[in-house]
């Protein structure tokens, strides 16, 4: 099979090369990858600018796909061959509270554990997650790391209810799949960018209403203009750094900073006053586990929701689909591997 390598950090240093195909053990399922989709955190990751420690090499990165199961080590119990599935990024939570061993050691696909870049991916069947029926590869790969990141932020952490305004930072994945599941709930959405065109294109999709914040540098107050005076009741921070003060701004008293992201700066930088005043809280969102995946591909098939994807790229073609990553990408970048 052709797999992406990587033996040092750097961009420079990612190879593909042919390896064996690998065989599942027991409790474990061969994959036939159909589609790959990229995260900031992959180009990260590929930089050595994110994890603590050192990755082995060669290493595989991105975490994320979708495909079809070719082969079940015995015994198979939760998948079998030909069913179509993806694979859950923090493959050791399942349900409730993260374990320790997560925490300790980071156990997630694409760094520290080999990635998804390649032909066949070996999972534990634990990992797996079935895809949504009406979604292809190519959507249904976008869903692991930036569809459950907003779902998990909006729903289980932030409880979002209907008739809230919800507020999300830019277009790309993680904003967009966060405003799609807040319509559906029932929420207005604002969102913000420094592209009007960008800005146009999520009007388009359904965004209550649009800031942009190179002609509104103190969009905190612009938000809180275009809520009457209200408020927002949750805001997805994904820049960080100084951001983080318009997004307090921003908020409505009991509402929600639910801080995914770091464009900006990794360090937060906010006053305490105005958090305190409005009563509001900063919580730390991480992607999520397998029960809420489950529960998000059920929404999202009933509503028939449709990922939006920036651009689609080959197998062959990393290096172009890093690059449209970095120039930020409306909605996601995406590799086509195999047609199944």
């Amino acid at each position: 099979m052709k797999v992406w390598e990587l033996d040092a950090p750097g961009l420079a240093h990612l190879r593909c090369v042919r390896r064996p195909i690998p065989r599942p053990g027991p409790g474990e399922v061969l994959v036939k990858v159909g589609a790959v989709s990229l995260n900031y955190r992959d180009r990260l990751v590929i930089d050595g600018g994110l994890l603590s420690g050192p990755l082995p090499h060669p290493f595989v990165p991105a975490s994320d796909m979708a495909g079809v199961i070719v082969e079940t080590g015995s015994p198979a119990r939760r998948f079998s061959v030909g069913q179509r599935v993806m694979g859950n990024f923090w493959t050791q939570w399942l349900d409730g509270a993260p374990p320790p061993e997560m925490l300790q050691h980071g156990l997630s696909l694409g760094g520290p554990l080999p990635g998804v870049l390649a032909e066949y991916v070996v999972l534990p069947e634990d990992v797996a997650v079935a895809t949504p029926p009406s979604l292809s590869d190519l959507q249904a790969s976008t869903l692991p790391v930036a569809a459950l990141t907003a779902w998990f932020a909006l729903v289980e952490v932030g409880q979002l209810a209907p008739g809230q305004t919800v507020l999300v930072q830019g277009t790309g994945g993680v904003s967009l799949f966060g405003m799609q599941f807040a319509q559906r709930l029932g929420a207005r959405v604002i969102v913000t960018s420094r592209s009007d065109s960008k800005l146009a294109l999520a009007e388009r999709l359904g965004a209550w209403a649009s800031i942009n914040t190179r002609q509104h540098p103190a969009w905190g107050a612009r938000a809180m203009e275009l809520s009457g005076g209200q408020g927002v009741d949750h805001v997805l921070e994904l820049l960080g750094g100084g951001n983080l003060a318009q997004s307090v701004e921003a908020l409505a008293v009991g509402g929600h900073i639910l801080q995914i992201g770091f464009l900006e700066d990794p360090d937060l930088h906010m006053p305490a006053v105005p958090l305190m005043l409005r009563r509001a809280t900063l919580k730390g969102v991480s992607v999520g586990h397998r029960r809420a995946f489950e529960a998000m591909n059920v929404f999202i098939e009933r509503e028939r929701l449709q990922p939006v994807i920036d651009s689609v790229h080959s197998f062959a073609g990393l290096p172009a689909a890093l690059a449209a990553l970095q120039q930020g990408p409306f909605g996601k970048v995406v590799m086509q591997v195999a047609e199944h």
